[in-house]
């Protein structure tokens, strides 16, 4: 009888051990793929006139909650290391990618649009607040430079990205068990 609890108890840790190591490799993943983009874009990616193409991934918490969330943070921090804005972007831009994270994971109202909407709105204000005074541009030209970038890279590239994993990763999860497939990894 020990022995059986022994197992199951073992089993549960195995599991916990599995499902733990697969979240950190996915914000390991999605934390290299979204800085190593964005560095190699270089000023692409840094400048009041951008298209930071890592940012077509901000939409993927709608698909894997927190793990991506803290990939697309732990990415911009790693990122923002190189920016020539220094500071500034070192603390809001992560702050403002996990802001944007958690919204598109908790307020998508279900719709792959609205996760994509967060990215756009939040970094053209946000991050034009204090690259305007860096760059000095205007405000307001900031905001509609870097919301034209974000738009472009978040639902030009974005979209199709999320809706391709949607359906390969939806996919083999309904191959594999149909009838406890979920949304979110």
């Amino acid at each position: 009888m020990q022995e059986l609890k022994r197992n199951k108890t073992e089993n549960k840790s195995g599991q916990y051990l599995e499902k733990l190591s697969s979240k950190v490799a996915v914000i390991a993943l999605i934390a290299a793929i979204y800085a190593t983009i964005t560095v190699i874009l270089g000023s692409l990616s840094y400048s009041w006139i951008q298209v930071r193409i890592s940012e077509a991934l901000t939409p993927l918490p709608f698909l894997m909650g927190f793990p991506a969330v803290a990939g697309l943070t732990l990415g911009c921090v790693l990122a923002n290391c190189f920016s020539p804005v220094g500071l500034p972007d070192m603390i809001f831009g992560p702050l403002l990618t996990l802001l944007a994270g958690v919204f598109s994971w908790k307020l998508n109202f279900g719709k792959k649009t609205v996760a994509c909407i967060y990215p756009v709105l939040v970094n053209a204000f946000g991050v034009s607040a204090y690259i305007s005074s860096f760059y000095k541009v205007p405000y307001l030209m900031s905001v509609v430079m870097i919301a034209v970038g974000e738009f472009i890279a978040v639902v030009f590239v974005g979209y199709p990205l999320l809706t391709t994993i949607e359906r390969t990763v939806v996919g083999l999860r309904k191959k594999e068990n149909p009838k406890t497939h979920t949304r979110n990894c």
